[in-house]
Formats: structure tokens, C-alpha cells, sequence
């Protein structure tokens, strides 16, 4: 009987591949990433190939690194697999024409994806396989899940027999993430089918010094070009290959697949060509229009290339007239896009001559719908047919779109449909990936599992899709016609239309603290009409009150899911509960017993919490609530609000017209106004010291100290607090809170150091009100000159912001980091940012949080790649810097021309200060003004005013995360740092891959558990830091704000000051590391992080050395406190291990803790080193003197021998050493 599991495409690709593998190199890149995880995990289990072994998967620095090391493994003799997407493979290309070249049988599994051209996207379309379709790999396409199982197999053999490299792709997101009950293919089988001998004869082949041959060489004119055609037997031979193992797939699975697959009426006039998922969605259509007498079919292209003539124009019917390519691509410029000039190629010797026309859809995972294909068979009908035209979506400027004459259903019947609307990271993902799977393992029905998601963190926007039925379900697309909805965040319901396609009778679950009596008031009046007029079911719980008693904080997704179970009635009540629970341990068993009871007992109240809603009769009636009024910005109007209603698919191009390039404007964040948090601060005014640590840490800069005069604070809305300010005389202060744009995390009441807490964390409804007061203070409070000294913790939060309310996760411990840069510096700011978190909450469309100022200044932001980002900001850098310098010469001739002293004073000005940080805006702001008020019309001075934006000294920065300054990016991040160019780098230090998912990147530390290191990493962590100050003209500092806000201010303040490249490395806590107490205590994890001295704190200041001093500043000196290991036990990736692998744990921990007290006492034993050079450089004979402050001689002893060891081989003697303590000198004899 043939073994049916519940699984997405990924893990499809990740079983077969598993089989043929025997080394996998890899680099996490979304959505590709989970297959190469799944092997992982796998290979961590012991799970076996075909050949008797685990997987070897080697995590490499890069997509190049990778198809360097899959080349050479296969070099080796090792059958050897890679798994990516979009940039990724590009960088493999180089690789892939080796391996081409080379004939080696290497297989790419690639969850085919869009491509960065003026914005980046994760989603799927094929733009990165037509990328590398010139290779000369093989490319074979998969339609849906079930294909990916049985196909991806034929690219392996295939690949072994035949000798040619393999490229096996399926659509991202909508195959690769796409969860459906499928039919498992059997090892044995696949066994029988590999050829063995040809695997022997690959292996044979391998290097080998015992039989040495050279390849890879290099050739001249004189047989370079015979070479490159003596492989073409090869791929003449292929298609034969790749039809013969299908068949055989065919005989296993009783299915029927070939390189080109027709489905459709025997006689159709007009059919589509296509690859990929969108196959299904056509199949459907054209059964549904041929049962209403149409004449239409589908060709489904599997082997793309080698593109077959042959047995293409042998699967097209005789009687075809007309044929509509469709291409998930776009290459601008060109007469067609890929398969439709081949299409064209193929009939032109044919003797047959159809018409033939192309058009695109689905870039970007642009949800293609049956009404989109109807549209597409409708356009063959016409007079006249539309070439290069678009689909799903209204281009209103060259007009290339389609529109269908009606909607159009297929839903297969009995199939229930299920729609979930989640907040991110509340578990209802996870929770339905669940469902799915009870339902499709445990019973004799298919399900489906689609999730969409906006492009914020945690906090953002889920949409689940499920669908069950008896029959296999074809519908790769999204719901529009729910049997059941669920809402989990009650904000929703004012902001999406939560209820539209809710089918009549349907069931509407909503998850609020309001009581049945209280949604009169609360729901809006479109969403009452529509229950009441289409008699829906209505049921409302409180989940978060539930999960706040049990202690699972905003996690309700256990809770949701059990209601869910009760209400849909898909299966027995009580055979879910039970399937659920067993879910749990299997989900939750690393955490603890603790976070297992907790899961199983939101299940059992989640069953009994549900409340069915008596729906008024006059809801029938209701009148639609008012919309928010239109804020007059084109752009927040017309883009950002529809955007942000989930409405942006109904946007037309015209739309984007002043848009273009990719260029937003800053600060729309501004506008969301999400209200996603459970609680948010409430200002206790009479307790607060006013010492502004809350404003200082918040990760989304939602709670800001006010100055307000007597006469703005008399006018504030009613309860608008204040209280004299403290060192600023004669103004009142307030700290505001914006509750709509609040997170909930906590930070702020948690560092909160007044002996009563200031900031009480309390329910949003019971703040919405002082939204008022929010606005008052931002709108019609005056901007003050800060009163204060911006280099202290207090005074810096006197300064604007000029980052707020990123989609950042709550408790983010990168974004605080970055909102204080923009405080010191923001105003004349260049960012280059890294691919990665800091990329997604630094500008994902519309949401821009980098805002401007009162004068229109703020920080300029750009992305470009993840693995070039130290070679773009350089650039960036150059340009600027030449332009400057430019008018500096300008500025030098113009010192010569008759103009008044007050120019010739301010341009003498500004040259001799012009790349001096202080007081540039100033002598920016007064150069303009002398030019302007000379008033003339020389040549040159008109030169100099037109590049007045370079007067300013711009303060050029680089962002990124961990995973592109220790692996991916770090060539080039030491290429900037070593070019001794005034640049400043910002590394977040997650110590993981965060934004893909948790991945090991060379920060992750010794015995921590990821993604491709399963069972714990057995490295220590790369030393950035040390590597940068190796350099000795390089700015390093190690900082951590929980720890030390000062230090933080130090650090960043030196660092801009500094003239030539900085590095910053921050640690970030982040929601990946698993950290038990919450996010909520992010700030704490790092104050903890030093204390334990698991990280350093420190400053290494180049200007130092050239004084005379010691560059190297420890900025916390004690001794760690010996609580390393409960430190790390309040981290899941650490804590999981113990549970996992006790030995394995308590092995690589106390390493750990070993190499993190040798690394403390590197940074003192270099802070008691002598002033000037390092100890190594020292000549053998010199006397040292150490100094020693603040301790005592037994506290430093074992340091001294420290000393003493180090030095010995460099020097004669230690002379002495002198400690300073309370004002007293002593000797030590050594």
C-alpha cells in the first residue's frame, strides 16, 4: 500500500534528494532554505540514503561558496546536492558552467524565486532559473507537490546516467511552502531504478592521486571551441534518458508524466503552454470550460532544457490554431520572454504555423486565479489577440493587461475551505501546519496549507489558507470563498475586510476581549451588515485572557486551534484534542514539561472558551463606519492605506508611475498605526525621575520625552500630565506614549530604574485614548534646542528620532541601535544596508520608518545585495567624497575672486573644516547663506551653489546582521575596513541567520542549537572584532545597550568622530535564541550577557596609539560572575541541547564557559599591557611596567602570571608591577 504523509514541497524535494545524496553544500536563502534543514535534521537523526549513510551537509559562507564545494565534493566522487533560490543561484552560476563543462552529475534543487531589480522580493517567480537556463544544466520543472516527489527523483538518476547536471525546480513559496497529503515514493524502488554502473563509473572517475589526471585547464583558440562541442552527445542523448525514467516513475506511482504533458479536449483549437504550479490552476479551467463544450487544452512543460522538439510538437494536438504562452519571467527589452521564443523556435520548421502569443503573470508570487486563465482562453478567442500582454494584474499604461468577462470557480466539490488571520509570531502558523498534518496523516482526507504573509517581523500579518476535501486538492492559489473564518487579533477588524467571501452560513470566529454586548460598539458597521445578511455563524473567545492565565503571554494559537477543531467539524472533537497534544510534545519537548502542560492546557480551555454570538436583527441593516479621512499625501492615500488594508493587489501600474526606480519616501510608517500590542506603557508621572532610559532602549521609538513651555503643557488635551523638567528651567516634561504604534514588548517598563515603576504595562483599550496626547506632542508641541548634552544617556532622547515604528519583532534588540544612531547623527546620514532583518524593518514596502526632520533632513537609505553591501556603501561613500572634493577645488578658486568678506569668511570656513563632523550643518547652513546673499552671477559661485547638498559632511554607515559580516559579506566588509576609508560599519550580532529562519551563521556560539547545526555547533564563534583590530588603524567596539547605555554613546560617538573605517558590533537579542523570560526582557539578556561574560564590552580607539596611550579600553573590567551557565540555560538554543544530547551538552558548554573566561582575560591582560606598542613587538631585554587599577594584588595575582608567561619570551625581565587603589601606589616584586 502506498505510504501517504502530509508535507510541503520543500520536504518533498528534501526526501528524494536525501536518497541520492551522499554530501549536500549549502547557504541559506529564503525560500529555498528548508529543504537543506530537513536534510540536516535528517542526516542529525542518522536517517540513511540509498548508499547506506548519512548525509554530509556542509553550511557554507555564501551561494558561491557553496557551488564551489558541491563542484569540488563531486571532484571527489561524492554525489553531491544544493538547495537555493533568486540571488542565490546566480552567485552559483560561475560553478554551474564548470559543472556543466565537466559533465558532472550535480543536482540544484531551487524554489524558484524573483530576482532584486529596483526592490527586492522573497516571493516566487521563475526570473532566477531563466537566469541560468545557458548553463548548460538540465532544468526540470515540477507543477505541485505531489511532482516534486515522484519527479525529483528523475533529475537525480537522470543526471547520473546521462552525465549532465541537473537544475529541478518548482515555484517558491506556492509549491516550495505549500502543504499537501501526498504519496511517498519507497527508497527500494528508487534503488532499482539508479543506474549502478554508471554511479560506479562517476566515482571511478573522481581525483585521485593514485590516478592522477589534471582537469580544468587552460585552453587557447586553437581547440577551445571544438571542446565546447564535444559534449553534445550528452545533452542529445538526455531527453531519451529523462523519458525513460519517467516511465518508470509512471509504472511505481500509476500517474502519467512525460517532458511535455497535454491535458485538455483531443481536438483543442486554442491552448496555453506553461511551467510551474500555474499548471493545475490551467488544468482545472480548461476541464471546466471543455465540460461546457469549449475546445481547450493545456501543455505542461516538465524538461525545459534540453527544450526536445521532438516530443514537444508530439504532445500539441493537430488541431491547435492558437496558442498563449505563459511565463513566470519578465526580460525587459526583449521580443518575448524565454519559453514563448522557443515555442516560437519550435514550430518554425514545423510546417504547422498556429498563431502564437506570449504573456506573463505571477512575479513576485502574484496569486494567479482561475478568472486570470478564463481571461487568457477568452484573449485566444478574440479577432484580434493581445501578445505580450499581463495577467492578475491592470497595467492603465502600456496596457498589456487582461481582463476576464466573468468569475469563474473550480474548488473541487465538498471541498471546505478555511481562511485564519494571525498576527505574526502568535503561533497560528504553526498552529495550522498542524492542523493540517492531523488531518491529512490521521484521516482518509486530502488538506491543503497556503500562508501568506506581509513582510513586517513578528507583529506582522498572517494569512492562512487551508482547504480539506476527499479528493486530491488542485488549487494553487488563494481563498476567496471561506467555508470558516478566524480573526486572532481583534485590531483587524477595523483594518482588513476579515469577513469578504465568507460563504452564507459560513462560521465567523473571532478571537476579543469584548464581551457578545460589547461588539455593537466595537465591530465596524460593513462588517456587522455582512454576518447578519449572509447568516453567519458568529462565535467570539478571549484567547489572550486564557493564555495570559496559563502563562503562554501572546502565544494563543493552541487555544485557537482547538476552537477551530470544535467548530469546523472536519473531525471528532475529541480525536483532535488528542492529535493536538501529541503535536505539542512533538513541537514543544525541547522546551520543557513546563511549556507542554501549558500548550495542552490551552487546548483543553480553548475547546469550552468559545461563545456563540446572538446576531441582532438590525445588523442587517447597519451603516458602514466612517474610514479614516485621507491624510492629502498622494502617496499615503493612493499606495500606503490600500497596501495596508491588503488591498495592494488591486493597485494599477499607474499606481507606480512616479515610482519607477524603486524609490519611496521616508517616514511612512508613520501612518500604519497598526495597534497590534496586548499591553502598552502607561506613564506614571509622579514616580518618574525622568532619567529617559525607557525612550533610550524602545526598540520602535513609540515613547519619547516631551518639553513643553507653560503655555503648550496649559493647552495639552485634558490629562495630558507634565511636570517641571528637571535641568531644563522654565519647561515641563512629559513622556509620551503612542499606543497605536506600540509593540507591547516591555522593554521600557523593565529598565524602568525608579524605585516605583514610572511605566506601567496596561490593556491597549484602556489607552487609546491618549493617542490624543501622542499627536499633540508630535504635531503642535515646538521642536526645543536640546537643553542638554546629547552625549548622555538622558540628553540624547531630547533629540528626534529620525527611525519610529519599524516592523521590527517586540523586544528587537537590533532596532534601538539604529534609532540612536539617527539621533546623534540621522540628519546627514547615508546608509548602505545588508539583506536581512535590518533590510526588512528598514524598508519594506510601503512602511518606510527612516523619517526627516522639521528641515527635511534624515537618513538616506539603499539596498543593494546581502553579499555586497561594504562594496556598496564604499561606493556610495567614493561618490560622495569625489563630488566633495570637487567642490573643495571650486571653493579654493573662488578664495581668489573679488567677493565680500563675510563669503571669503565662510568658504575659508568650510574648507578648512569640511570633513570635520561638529558644527558641519552649521558651516553648511552659512556657506549657503554668503552665496546666496552675494547674489552673483559668476560662473563658478553658481557651480558651488548648485552643489550645495555636499556642504554637509555626510556620516556614511553600512548596516547589516551577523550572517553578512562574518559570512557572506566578510571579503568585502575586510576590504572596506582595510581601504582606511572614513566609513562606519554597524553589525547587529544575532550570533544567527535571523531573517531567514535561525540558521548557524560564524557568530553562532559553541554548543548552541540552529539550523544546520542540529545538534549543537562544535565551533567557537569568529572573532570579528579581534580580526578588525589586527589592522591597528581600524575603530572597534563591543557593545551591548542592556549593559551600558554610556558605553553605547562612547562608542558611536567616537566611531563618526574617527577619521578613517569603524566597526561596531552590537548584540542583539532576538526572538531565534529562544529567550525564556521574553522578549519583553531582551535588555536585561544583555546586561546578563556581560555580567556572565559571555560578551565583552569594549572600545578600540586608533587616536589613542598615535597619543601615546593604549588603544584597547575594556569597558567592563569585573571578573565574570560565575553565572554563565544559568545564563545560557535561559536560552532555548542552549537549553534545548541539554534535553537533545545531555553529554554533548555539558561538553561543549563547559568549553564554553573555558573559552569565554581565556577571552576575558585576553582584553585585561592587553588593557595592563605598557603604553605604545603591543607586547610582541617588544625587544627581548626591555623592562615593563604594569599598571594595575582598582583592585587588589590577590584579585589580579593569577594575572600577573598571566603577564609574566606572555611576555616571557619577549623580554628579560618584568620590573615591576604598581597598583593604584583609592590613591595609594604599591610595588609588587615579581
Amino acid at each position: 500500500m502506498t505510504k501517504m504523509k502530509t508535507m510541503d514541497g520543500n520536504t518533498a524535494a528534501a526526501y528524494i534528494s536525501y536518497a541520492f545524496t551522499d554530501v549536500a553544500a549549502i547557504y541559506p536563502i529564503t525560500p529555498s532554505s528548508p529543504m537543506a534543514e530537513v536534510v540536516d535534521e535528517w542526516a542529525a537523526q542518522g536517517k540513511k540514503n540509498l548508499f547506506g549513510q548519512t548525509v554530509k551537509v556542509q553550511e557554507m559562507q555564501s551561494e558561491a561558496g557553496a557551488s564551489g564545494a558541491v563542484h569540488g565534493s563531486l571532484q571527489g566522487g561524492a554525489l553531491t546536492t544544493t538547495y537555493t533560490a533568486s540571488q542565490g543561484l546566480l552567485l552559483m552560476i560561475p560553478n554551474m558552467y564548470k559543472m556543466a563543462g565537466e559533465l558532472l552529475p550535480a543536482v540544484f534543487h531551487v524554489s524558484a524565486r524573483a530576482l532584486a531589480t529596483s526592490s527586492l522580493s522573497i516571493f516566487g517567480d521563475h526570473q532566477d532559473v531563466m537566469a541560468a537556463r545557458q548553463t548548460g544544466f538540465a532544468l526540470l520543472a515540477e507543477s505541485s507537490v505531489q511532482e516534486v516527489m515522484d519527479l525529483g527523483g528523475v533529475a537525480h538518476l537522470s543526471a547520473i546516467k546521462g552525465r549532465v547536471p541537473f537544475l529541478n525546480f518548482f515555484d517558491g513559496f506556492r509549491t516550495s511552502h505549500e502543504i499537501q497529503k501526498i504519496e511517498l515514493m519507497d527508497y527500494d524502488k528508487l534503488a532499482g531504478l539508479l543506474d549502478w554502473e554508471a554511479l560506479a563509473e562517476f566515482r571511478k572517475r573522481a581525483l585521485n592521486p593514485d590516478n592522477p589526471v589534471i582537469r580544468g585547464t587552460a585552453q587557447n583558440p586553437d581547440i577551445y571551441f571544438q571542446t565546447r562541442e564535444a559534449v553534445n552527445s550528452y545533452y542529445t542523448a538526455l531527453p531519451e534518458i529523462v523519458e525513460n525514467y519517467m516511465n518508470e516513475i509512471n509504472k511505481i506511482t500509476g500517474r502519467n508524466y512525460g517532458l511535455f504533458n497535454y491535458y485538455g479536449a483531443p481536438d483543442a483549437e486554442n491552448i496555453i503552454i506553461a511551467m510551474g504550479s500555474a499548471c493545475e490552476t490551467i488544468q482545472t479551467v480548461a476541464e471546466k470550460l471543455n465540460a461546457e463544450g469549449k475546445k481547450v487544452g493545456l501543455l505542461a512543460v516538465h524538461l525545459y532544457r534540453p527544450f526536445s522538439v521532438k516530443h514537444f510538437m508530439a504532445a500539441i494536438p493537430e488541431t491547435v490554431k492558437r496558442i498563449a504562452v505563459l511565463e513566470r519571467t519578465k526580460e525587459p527589452g526583449a521580443f518575448g520572454e524565454p519559453l514563448y521564443m522557443d515555442v516560437r523556435g519550435a514550430f518554425y520548421d514545423a510546417g504547422r504555423n498556429p498563431l502564437i502569443i506570449g504573456g506573463r503573470y505571477g512575479l513576485g508570487s502574484k496569486d494567479l486565479t482561475p478568472t486570470d486563465i478564463l481571461a487568457v482562453y477568452e484573449n485566444l478567442e478574440a479577432e484580434n489577440p493581445k501578445n505580450n500582454f499581463t495577467i492578475s494584474i491592470v497595467d492603465d499604461v502600456t496596457n498589456t493587461s487582461l481582463a476576464a468577462s466573468h468569475e469563474i470557480d473550480v474548488t473541487g466539490e465538498g471541498t471546505k475551505s478555511c481562511k485564519f488571520w494571525g498576527l505574526g509570531s502568535d503561533g497560528t502558523v504553526g498552529a495550522n501546519k498542524s492542523a493540517i498534518k492531523i488531518i491529512g496523516d490521521y484521516t482518509d482526507m486530502y488538506a491543503q496549507g497556503y500562508f501568506s504573509y506581509d513582510s513586517k517581523k513578528s507583529g506582522g500579518i498572517t494569512v492562512s489558507h487551508l482547504r480539506f476535501g476527499k479528493e486530491p486538492i488542485r488549487a494553487p492559489y488563494l481563498i476567496n470563498a471561506a467555508d470558516f473564518v478566524a480573526v486572532h487579533n481583534q485590531s483587524y477588524v477595523d483594518k482588513y475586510d476579515v469577513t469578504a467571501g465568507l460563504k452564507k452560513g459560513g462560521i465567523f470566529l473571532l478571537n476579543c476581549n469584548w464581551s457578545a454586548e460589547e461588539l455593537e460598539k466595537h465591530l465596524p458597521g460593513q462588517i456587522k451588515r455582512y454576518i447578519a445578511q449572509n447568516d453567519i455563524n458568529f462565535y467570539i473567545i478571549d484567547a489572550v485572557k486564557i493564555a495570559q492565565q496559563i502563562g503562554l503571554g501572546g502565544r494563543i494559537n493552541m487555544i485557537m486551534q482547538s476552537a477551530f477543531f470544535k467548530l469546523a467539524d472536519i473531525i471528532p472533537l475529541e480525536d483532535a484534542v488528542k492529535y493536538l497534544k501529541e503535536a505539542v510534545e512533538h513541537s514543544y519537548g525541547l522546551k520543557g514539561k513546563d511549556v507542554v502542560d501549558m500548550n495542552n492546557a490551552a487546548i483543553d480551555m480553548g475547546v469550552n472558551a468559545v461563545v456563540k454570538v446572538d446576531v441582532p436583527a438590525a445588523w442587517a441593516d447597519a451603516a458602514d463606519t466612517e474610514a479614516a479621512a485621507k491624510s492629502g499625501n498622494d502617496f499615503i492615500d493612493n499606495i500606503l492605506v490600500p497596501m495596508n488594508r491588503m488591498e495592494g493587489d488591486k493597485l494599477p501600474v499607474s499606481a507606480f508611475k512616479d515610482h519607477e526606480d524603486g524609490t519611496f519616501p521616508s517616514g511612512t510608517a508613520a501612518y500604519e498605526k497598526r495597534g497590534i500590542a496586548i499591553n502598552v506603557p502607561e506613564w506614571q508621572m509622579e514616580k518618574c525621575i525622568q532619567c529617559n532610559q525607557c525612550a533610550f532602549v524602545c526598540p520602535h521609538a513609540v515613547i519619547r520625552p516631551v518639553l513643553m513651555t507653560e503655555e503648550e503643557a496649559a493647552n495639552a488635551p485634558e490629562g495630558m500630565l507634565s511636570k517641571d523638567a528637571i535641568g531644563a528651567k522654565g519647561l515641563k516634561f512629559h513622556m509620551a506614549v503612542s499606543p497605536l504604534d506600540c509593540t507591547g514588548c516591555g522593554n521600557c517598563a523593565q529598565v524602568c530604574p525608579a524605585k516605583e515603576k514610572a511605566l506601567v504595562m496596561k490593556p491597549l483599550e484602556t489607552q487609546l485614548a491618549k493617542t490624543e496626547n501622542w499627536d499633540y506632542a508630535m504635531k503642535k508641541v515646538a521642536l526645543k534646542p536640546n537643553p542638554m548634552n546629547k552625549n548622555t544617556v538622558k540628553g540624547v532622547q531630547f533629540e528626534q528620532p529620525l527611525f519610529e515604528f519599524s516592523g521590527a519583532c517586540a523586544g528587537c534588540g537590533e532596532t534601538p541601535y539604529a534609532k540612536l544612531v539617527t539621533q546623534l547623527v540621522g540628519d546627514r546620514m547615508m546608509i548602505a544596508n545588508a539583506t536581512g532583518c535590518s533590510s526588512i524593518w528598514g524598508a519594506s514596502a510601503p512602511s518606510m520608518p527612516y523619517c526627516k526632520n522639521a528641515a527635511g533632513h534624515g537618513p538616506s537609505w539603499a539596498n543593494s545585495l546581502f553579499e555586497d553591501n561594504a562594496e556598496y556603501g564604499l561606493g556610495m561613500y567614493l561618490g560622495v567624497k569625489h563630488t566633495r572634493e570637487r567642490v573643495a577645488d571650486r571653493v579654493k578658486e573662488a578664495l581668489n575672486l573679488p567677493v565680500s568678506e563675510e563669503l571669503k569668511a565662510a568658504m575659508q570656513n568650510w574648507l578648512d573644516n569640511m570633513n570635520v563632523s561638529d558644527g558641519t550643518r552649521e558651516r553648511a547652513e552659512a556657506l549657503k547663506a554668503a552665496l546666496a546673499a552675494e547674489n552673483s552671477d559668476n560662473e563658478l559661485l553658481k557651480e558651488i551653489a548648485g552643489l550645495g547638498q555636499y556642504f554637509v559632511k555626510r556620516s556614511h554607515w553600512i548596516f547589516g546582521g551577523d550572517g553578512w559580516a562574518y559570512d557572506i559579506g566578510y571579503g568585502g566588509l575586510d576590504h572596506v575596513l582595510a581601504s582606511g576609508e572614513n566609513i562606519n560599519v554597524m553589525v547587529f550580532d544575532t550570533e544567527v541567520y535571523s531573517n531567514t529562519g535561525g540558521q548557524s551563521s560564524k557568530a553562532t556560539p559553541a554548543a548552541a542549537i540552529a539550523k544546520f547545526a542540529a545538534s549543537g555547533k562544535r565551533t567557537r564563534k569568529k572573532d570579528l572584532g579581534m580580526m578588525a583590530m589586527s589592522y591597528g588603524y581600524v575603530y572597534v567596539a563591543s557593545i551591548a545597550m542592556g549593559a551600558d547605555k554610556q558605553q553605547v554613546l562612547k562608542a558611536f560617538r567616537e566611531a563618526e568622530a574617527y577619521k578613517g573605517p569603524s566597526l561596531i558590533i552590537a548584540y542583539a537579542p532576538c526572538i531565534n535564541q529562544g529567550i525564556r523570560k521574553g522578549m519583553g526582557k531582551s535588555q536585561e539578556e544583555e546586561k546578563l550577557a556581560v555580567q556572565t561574560g559571555y560578551w565583552p564590552l569594549y572600545r578600540f580607539n586608533p587616536e589613542l596609539a598615535k597619543e601615546g596611550k593604549n588603544p584597547f579600553q575594556l569597558d567592563y573590567t569585573k571578573d565574570p560572575n560565575g553565572e554563565l551557565q544559568a545564563f545560557l540555560a535561559g536560552e532555548t538554543r542552549f537549553a534545548a541541547l541539554d534535553k537533545k544530547d545531555p553529554e554533548v551538552s555539558k561538553q561543549l558548554k563547559a568549553e564554553l564557559d573555558k573559552a569565554y573566561n581565556e577571552r576575558h582575560a585576553l582584553p585585561v591582560r592587553k588593557r595592563l599591557t605598557p603604553l605604545g606598542d603591543s607586547p610582541y613587538d617588544i625587544p627581548r631585554g626591555v623592562h615593563v611596567a604594569f599598571l594595575i587599577v582598582d583592585g587588589n594584588i590577590q584579585r589580579h595575582g593569577k594575572r600577573i602570571q598571566v603577564i609574566q608567561r606572555v611576555f616571557q619570551r619577549h623580554i628579560h625581565k618584568v620590573l615591576h608591577v604598581v597598583r593604584l587603589n583609592a590613591g595609594r601606589k604599591r610595588q609588587l616584586d615579581l
